[in-house]
């Protein structure tokens, strides 16, 4: 059973096999039975639905008759259900073991269930529970007189007869044979031909559905089926359409948010992007020891005077995009660039104890080394002359400001640094007492002692 799938069948899930909880798990179908549909006056049904609605019992029936499942044994109204799309599928096949005759029926009910039942099988003292497939094609000649009328099953026009008078008179079998009413004028005449010969006395003068499938296609000229067909198909178009755009629409929002990431993890340390992706308030923070780096180039304003502004530009993006690739290679974040200054911090906001004066000592060797070997594009003569300051102490942290929020660093540690890349000497990296008592803990730097240096009063 789990094997049978097809577009016009039901898919069966699952089964409950102990009694007497015996029970079956398949494809829900929201919009409900074709009897349910059709007993619904508020529901209008034109042709090229009605037409529709036959068509998908046909093709569920052709599957069905060459799968191993062979026969329905069942077929009825009540057993095509529709689905949200408003496409019928065929349920209750297959699992012949599972039916019996229930002894608590009322009579009316046990007859009504039969109004589908082929004249030789109601004939049976023991029907086989699987059907025939003949049998079949006669339950399908009632249901196409169903959906023609709308009068419910086996309608008999200008008689009131229960259910178990209908059974009894197919069952006998005395000419005229008896037949629901076939109204021509409620439908076309092909398709009152096509109900008397489904519903023949002989089974052998049935049609299979194979017959069946071509018979329709040809009295269905005006191609109602096919329309239907159509805006189906134009309804799945549409929505994969939909689906492949909202795809791209959707691919291109991550790409844009992921640039937006990106360049707020450039302005920002990662852990305080990270507390603001998430809309957390940052909250400002004191640290007991970080290490501190500026540098600027020396003779830099007289050096911009002799040079066009697109030159100025090029020269410092060439410089820092340079340095910017360097400092990757440390425990280091990058403050901002004002200008010629380049301002860099180690410690913060993760702590990195005292290894934040190694990282940018290393860092700045790095950053001077560099710089020797560094061309102008347009003076490529000129060496450029870094001056580089380094102090080590506590600061206080934190962001600042709305539109274009800047990570900044607040405190003496600073101004002293600021003072020490400002009071040095090019291409030398000049540091504070308080920087040399962290470095010496290393032992893997040569220190020279510069002398007494008069600074301006920060």
């Amino acid at each position: 059973m789990r094997d049978v799938q097809f577009n016009h069948l039901t898919r069966f899930l699952g089964a409950c096999i102990d009694p007497p909880n015996i029970c079956i798990v398949t494809e829900y179908c929201p919009r409900g039975s074709l009897q349910d549909i059709l007993e619904n006056d508020s529901i209008n049904l034109d042709w090229m639905f009605r037409n529709s609605l036959i068509n998908d019992i046909v093709k569920g029936m052709c599957f069905l008759h060459r799968s191993i499942i062979g026969c329905h044994g069942n077929l009825k109204s009540s057993n095509c259900v529709v689905d949200s799309r408003f496409v019928l599928k065929i349920t209750d096949y297959g699992l012949a073991s599972f039916r019996c005759t229930c002894d608590t029926d009322d009579v009316y009910a046990l007859y009504a269930k039969k109004l589908w039942t082929a004249p030789e099988l109601l004939r049976m003292g023991r029907p086989p529970p699987q059907g025939t497939q003949k049998g079949d094609v006669y339950s399908f000649g009632i249901i196409l007189q169903e959906i023609a009328l709308r009068n419910g099953a086996f309608y008999i026009q200008g008689m009131d007869l229960s259910p178990k008078e209908i059974v009894q008179k197919v069952r006998n079998g005395q000419r005229p044979y008896f037949r629901p009413t076939a109204d021509t004028s409620c439908h076309s005449e092909e398709l009152g031909i096509l109900m008397e010969r489904c519903w023949a006395e002989d089974p052998l003068e049935r049609p299979d559905f194979n017959q069946i499938k071509i018979y329709i296609c040809k009295f269905n000229k005006e191609g109602t089926t096919s329309i239907l067909d159509n805006l189906l198909s134009r309804m799945e178009q549409y929505a994969n359409n939909l689906e492949k755009l909202v795809e791209e629409r959707t691919q291109a929002y991550l790409e844009e948010k992921r640039k937006a990431e990106n360049l707020l993890y450039q302005i920002l340390p990662h852990s305080v992007a990270e507390q603001l992706k998430r809309g957390e308030t940052v909250q400002a923070e004191a640290f007991d020891s970080v290490t501190i780096y500026f540098s600027d180039i020396v003779g830099f304003t007289s050096m911009s005077a002799e040079s066009t502004p697109m030159q100025v530009v090029t020269l410092l993006n060439d410089l820092y995009t340079c340095f910017d690739a360097i400092i990757d290679n440390f425990d280091v974040y990058k403050v901002e660039t004002i200008g010629d200054a380049y301002m860099v911090v180690s410690g913060l906001p993760v702590r990195n104890g005292k290894l934040h004066a190694r990282e940018i000592a290393r860092m700045s060797l790095a950053l001077l080394d560099t710089v020797k070997t560094f061309r102008i594009r347009h003076r490529p003569n000129t060496q450029l002359r870094l001056r580089i300051g380094i102090h080590t102490g506590p600061v206080c942290a934190g962001v600042v400001g709305l539109k274009m929020p800047r990570y900044c660093l607040f405190g003496d540690t600073v101004n002293t640094a600021s003072r020490m890349e400002s009071n040095g000497e090019a291409l030398k990296i000049h540091i504070s007492s308080a920087t040399k008592e962290v470095l010496d803990e290393f032992v893997c730097f040569q220190l020279e002692l510069r002398g007494d240096i008069e600074m301006k009063k920060i």
